[in-house]
């Protein structure tokens, strides 16, 4: 009943911040970015919310904690300290300047307009849909599953209920109550986050019986950790790089600095992101590693082989009790949520700006809103057929959609942002390599070992940008003033401040 409850506050919450965000959405700009006004806290939250799902609290957690038990909280260190404190510091200033000065709102027009090419804007805007339409489209499977199993309620019911929420406080509200509702689903994050790894602990034993505990079982189950072969430390390293840097690349999560409010706010912005990955990644990881504590084994399924899905939410039902898996129940559906929704929004431009180009063919700002608006609309009922119809290809995307997406984008990305020799030959060379590299080493290492084959492919480009840029035409004079405008200054001014 609880449940319930707290779950029509959540849904009645954010169709109320769709209406309110719909008041304020005037125009394409407001609608993607919000107008470029959005403070520290709003945009720390936004995110810290994007960066961590579902995927991370029910399955990745419970996996990665499971096979490297105490050691997957280095995965965690690593997502706080290069995923969120360095992609702010490294990123956001040069972000936010250069893709004003480009006048540029996504990740396929940054690429167009600062290597001065339509092909480039083209091939980023069909990497995007295509392998990010089917990403946003498992999570709202892996939700709608949760609410058959909590609610009791038939799929295609859930799903419905999912695509509708979405669907009216996005289409309605843009990027305002994206990242308003990423603000109080932060919340709910945090308070959920502590409230059950403190509780989790205490059925342990306390803080060190708990570490103490988690080891000497971690050892017994996992044998192998006793001496780590190099495979096992070269998937950890390969964990730690991916799901950290690898944010660097994603177009959902480097839109957060194109719309911050003023480059003032960027230190406490990151700040604060630090101090939200900390609680968020070290309770979920830990969860995963205190699993050895209260099961001699993952649950299996009913073909053979372990249902890490299952490990978590068993372990929780077991220990936490009915009021506190409410709240967790909530803090799930907050994780998701908040992915979901800059999953669809960064998806649907893909769309509405960059390929059918919306804001330049209708130049009356309401038009091109009503044509983004639709298309948004479009893009999610197409989330609906996917996530409905299981098809096999469309699996194999979903497994291979962050290896692709932040291979080709990483390096080109940030060589667009700090180094004016690179071409657009250059670029076009790294993006080709790096999504090469995702698809073909996904295929030829197994997807067990998909995260080796997503670093290397997120390294190599970074050695095949600048090797072609050295052999290729020199970007345009005019084109680099206009992108670096005001950078160079401002480094020296803060220099000397």
């Amino acid at each position: 009943m609880i449940a319930w409850i707290l779950l029509g506050i959540y849904l009645a919450a954010m169709v109320c911040i769709g209406i309110w965000g719909m008041r304020k959405t005037a125009s394409i700009g407001d609608f993607f970015l919000g107008g470029r006004s959005i403070g520290p806290w709003v945009s720390a939250f936004a995110y810290g919310t994007t960066y961590f799902s579902a995927v991370l609290f029910i399955g990745f957690a419970g996996k990665l904690g499971w096979k490297f038990g105490l050691n997957s909280l280095w995965i965690a260190a690593g997502n706080a300290a290069f995923g969120a404190l360095a992609a702010w510091l490294v990123l956001a200033r040069r972000t936010r300047r250069m893709t004003q000065n480009l006048s540029a709102m996504t990740m396929p027009e940054f690429m167009g307009e600062r290597f001065g090419g339509g092909m480039t804007k083209t091939l980023a805007a069909l990497i995007i849909f295509i392998f990010l339409l089917p990403y946003s489209a498992s999570i709202f499977k892996g939700l709608s599953h949760l609410f058959e199993a909590v609610f009791h309620m038939p799929y295609d019911a859930a799903l419905l209920i999912m695509i509708g929420i979405t669907g009216i406080y996005l289409i309605l509200g843009g990027y305002f109550a994206i990242t308003l509702t990423d603000f109080f689903q932060g919340l709910i994050m945090l308070v959920g986050s502590v409230l059950m790894i403190g509780i989790v602990l205490g059925k342990a034993g306390g803080v060190p019986e708990a570490f103490h505990a988690a080891t000497t079982s971690f050892l017994r189950h996992v044998p192998v950790a006793a001496a780590p072969p190099f495979m096992y430390i070269a998937m950890l390293v390969s964990l730690v790089f991916m799901t950290s840097f690898g944010t660097w690349g994603l177009p959902q999560m480097v839109q957060k600095f194109y719309a911050v409010k003023s480059e003032k706010v960027i230190v406490r912005a990151a700040v604060v992101t630090f101090v939200f990955s900390i609680v968020i990644s070290f309770a979920a990881y830990l969860n995963g590693a205190l699993s050895h504590v209260f099961v001699d084994a993952p649950p299996a399924m009913a073909g053979g082989g372990p249902d890490w899905d299952r490990l978590i939410p068993d372990i929780l039902t077991r220990t936490l009790p009915g009021w506190l898996m409410a709240v967790i129940l909530l803090l799930v559906l907050a994780a998701s949520m908040s992915t979901l929704s800059s999953l669809v929004l960064v998806s649907a431009s893909a769309i509405s700006i960059d390929l059918v180009g919306a804001r330049r063919k209708n130049p009356g700002p309401k038009s091109g809103l009503a044509l983004i608006r639709v298309l948004s609309g479009v893009f999610i009922i197409v989330s609906f057929l996917i996530a409905r119809y299981q098809l096999a290809v469309i699996v194999t995307l979903m497994s291979l959609s962050w290896g692709v997406v932040a291979g080709a984008f990483m390096a080109p990305f940030l060589y667009g942002l700090y180094e004016r020799r690179t071409t657009r030959a250059g670029v076009l060379a790294g993006m080709f390599t790096g999504m090469a590299l995702a698809i073909g080493l996904f295929f030829l290492m197994g997807p067990d070992n998909s995260p080796i084959a997503s670093t290397i492919a997120m390294i190599v480009p970074f050695g095949v940008v600048p090797l072609v840029s050295a052999f290729t035409r020199a970007p345009d004079a005019a084109l680099l003033a206009r992108a670096f405008d005001g950078i160079v200054q401002a480094r020296r001014a803060r220099g000397a401040g």
